[in-house]
Formats: C-alpha cells, structure tokens, sequence
C-alpha cells in the first residue's frame, strides 16, 4: 500500500477538480455588501459551488473597487477587490429607486441566501430587509453582518470596520510590546474571521432548512467573532482579576515560544511541552529545563532560517521561516497544494490568486473566473434568470436603476483606458 502522503496527493490532485461536483452548487446567493465584511463570506461559499449575485450600486459599484494598495491597479482592477470577488456574477441595481428595490426582492425570491453588511436595521428600513423577503421567500437565509449585532445598546446606528472591530473585541489591548501601546493586526482579521464564522452559520442554516423546510436570520457581529478567537484571555481575567497583558512576539502560555531575529530575517520558534523545551535547550546549550528568550535570541541570531529549520527538526522543536507575499507566492509548495491557484481567466488572462483554503477530496473547491468590471453580467442574470427583455432593460437603464461601469480605475474593464471595450454580458 502506497504512503498515505501519496494517497493525499492523488485524493486532492488540481488537475482532477474540473471532473468532480461542487458541494454548493444548486445554492443561489444574493450579495448586497461592501468592502470585505460581506463580501468574503459569498466569496468562500462561490469557492464550493454556490451560484453568487454581487449587486453594486450603478456606476461605481463597491467602495472596495478603489481600495487600492499605495494607489496600485492591476489591468484597471484593484488586487484588493479581486481578493474578495471571485466566481461572482456582477451586477447593479439602484435599490434606492423603488423599481430596484423591486428588482432585488425579485432576485431574493429566487435565492437561498442573502448576504449584507449594511449598519443595523438599514435594509429593514428599505424595504429589503429579512421580514420583507421572507414574505416572498419563506426559504431565506439571511446573513446579517454588522459590527456589533442587529440589536443591542452598543449598536444601533453604529458603522464598523476592522480598526474598531478589533479595538473594542479587545484583541489590540492583547497585541503588542508591554511597553508600547496596543497595536492593530497587519491585514483585515476581524472582517475574515467575521466572514468565516458567517459562513459557517449559512451553511447550519441551510442544512436546518432541510430539516423544516424554512430558512431563518442570522445576526453576525464582527466584534463577537473576535472575541470568541481570544482563547483564555477571559478566563484569566475571571479567575486573577487581571487583565492578559501584551507580551510582544513571545507566547506567555508556552515561554520561550515566539518570534526571533535570525542572521537572514526572522524565525518562529516554538516548544510546547516539557519534551519539546527539553530539546530546544539542548539545541541552544542550556539547561535541560527549558531556555530563557534570550538564549533561544542567541541561538537564532548567528544562524541563518535554513540552518534553524535544519536544527529544530533533528533536536525535535518547532520552527518556521517569517515569510512575505512574494515569498508565498513563489512558494512550490503552497502552488502544489493550489493555495496559490492559478488560473486563466477569460477578461484578464494569466493571474494568480487565493485557492480555497479547505481542501475536499470529492466536491473539492475551486476557481473559475476572477472578479468583473462593474455590472459586467448584467444581460445574463436579468435576462436569463428574471427574463427581463432588452426593452425592459434598456428602459431599466435610462432611470438609473441598472447601468454599466464608471469610466474609472476599479469600475472598468482592462484596455478601458485606450479605448479598448470587454464584451458586455460574457458569460464564463
């Protein structure tokens, strides 16, 4: 019998997911949500199949379109938005117009999800709200992502993003130096690990759906999912009335764990148990009890991240190289395992981008087109799945209730800046 690394990688071979069925297909998502905390939840629920509806507001669509890292666009698209907009069908509706609002309620009768990240109770006071779709739709499963919750003394009317996510779950006061104030995570955690935890209850939702055969609301606050990432912080405070303090790059729970400076970047080492303690002191020269931080900097700081990997794995401890983006995306490992996916897409050719995270061996996930300019599938959604005609559309059009992309970076197709038009209404 072949080694079970060998069955793993035929099991979740990238040639051999085109042939297999998607988990979600069958499953339609409306997604009325800006920026990330929203959008990412439909974006992994597209990687596993479900047919998602991205509506923007004509002509420049989601803010996130211009969230532009030092002012970077890529073919007239911002990598921001593409992180979180795969496998999507973009199109625009004015819901502020009562013809669009109809249009929605229309597209939400026909779905079994409806994702949004508007402050609480703004789609309720517009009409498309969870009690106005479950009159039409008693299937809906509405995700109702907010910062704080739909309801609650902290936040009614209130806006968040991941700063202030992060700021009063209480995760910046645990981050940092102990002598320096707290300090704010590198990348958007509270809208990702909100939009997973969004996506975990959906998919609860759904199978409960078929079960009793009706959908229900789901209030997600952004905050709340970061609280319950803070492991022990709680508890401690419960039990010692004090407050967990920052600790820097090392780990207080399993000392002398943490980030080092080594002589060509910098090392995570790690040594959770009195085995593992034991072999890094060995490893640094010192007694067999467990090393101080500043023997296990020593150590680290002549040896280069190759030399250390080499050491942690013949004396039996924990450690990895502190990686960059560019070292990620190189990496042959993480593009033998798809996490760096590439794919040719049919607007923008060759990119790389983000692949599914969970890997399943018989409905596995995957990438099938990367994020569109805005109301690109316009035609194909309100004509094929509404049956919208071309008059009803056009007269659609000219009350701005739908429309085309903004003559702008982030809104507009590649080559829209030399004159050069993507097809409208392609359908990959």
């Amino acid at each position: 019998m072949a080694g079970f690394d060998e069955f793993a990688s035929e099991a979740f071979s990238l040639p051999g997911i085109p042939a297999k069925p998607e988990a979600l297909s069958g499953i339609r998502v409306v997604e009325l949500a800006t920026r990330i905390f929203g959008p990412a939840t439909s974006d992994y629920l597209g990687e596993f199949g479900a047919e998602v509806i991205k509506v923007e507001l004509p002509p420049k669509g989601d803010l996130m379109r211009y969230v532009a890292p030092e002012g970077f666009f890529w073919q007239e698209v911002s990598p921001a938005f593409l992180a979180l907009n795969r496998n999507k069908l973009h199109v625009t509706i004015d819901v502020r117009i009562p013809e669009g609002k109809e249009l929605f309620l229309r597209l939400a009768e026909k779905s079994d999800v409806v994702v949004e990240n508007l402050r609480a109770g703004t789609m309720d006071r517009w009409g498309l709200g969870y009690r106005q779709i479950r009159e039409r739709n008693p299937r809906i499963v509405y995700a109702a992502n907010s910062g704080f919750g739909q309801w609650g003394p902290f936040s009614k009317g209130r806006a968040s993003y991941d700063a202030t996510a992060q700021a009063v779950s209480g995760m910046s006061a645990v981050t940092g130096f102990p002598d320096r104030p707290p300090v704010k995570a590198g990348f958007w955690v509270g809208d990702y690990t909100g939009s997973l935890h969004a996506g975990v209850a959906i998919l609860a939702a759904l199978l409960a759906r078929g079960k009793t055969g009706e959908g229900q609301l789901i209030d997600l606050s952004q905050a709340e999912a970061l609280i319950r990432s803070l492991d022990w912080t709680w508890i401690y405070a419960e039990r010692t009335g004090r407050d967990r303090e920052r600790a820097g790059n090392l780990d207080p729970s399993a000392p002398p764990s943490g980030i080092y400076r080594c002589a060509d970047g910098f090392v995570a080492i790690s040594a959770r148990d009195g085995e593992e303690r034991a072999a890094l002191a060995r490893a640094v020269g010192e007694d067999p009890g467990g090393p101080a931080p500043d023997r296990v900097a020593a150590f680290a700081a002549t040896r280069t991240r190759e030399e250390i990997l080499r050491i942690s794995g013949e004396a039996g401890f924990s450690a990895a190289p502190v990686e960059g983006g560019e070292e990620h995306y190189l990496d042959p490992h993480l593009r033998a395992r798809g996490t760096v996916w590439e794919l040719d897409d049919p607007l923008y050719g060759r990119i790389d981008e983000y692949g599914p995270v969970p890997k399943l061996s018989g409905s596995p996930g995957r990438l099938r087109w990367t994020a569109k300019p805005v109301g690109y599938h316009n035609e194909q959604v309100f004509s094929g799945l509404l049956g919208l005609s071309e008059e009803e559309m056009e007269a659609l059009a000219r009350k701005g209730v739908i429309g085309k992309w903004a003559d702008i970076p982030g809104a507009r197709p590649p080559g829209a800046a030399e004159g050069r038009q993507a097809p409208e209404g392609k359908t990959e």
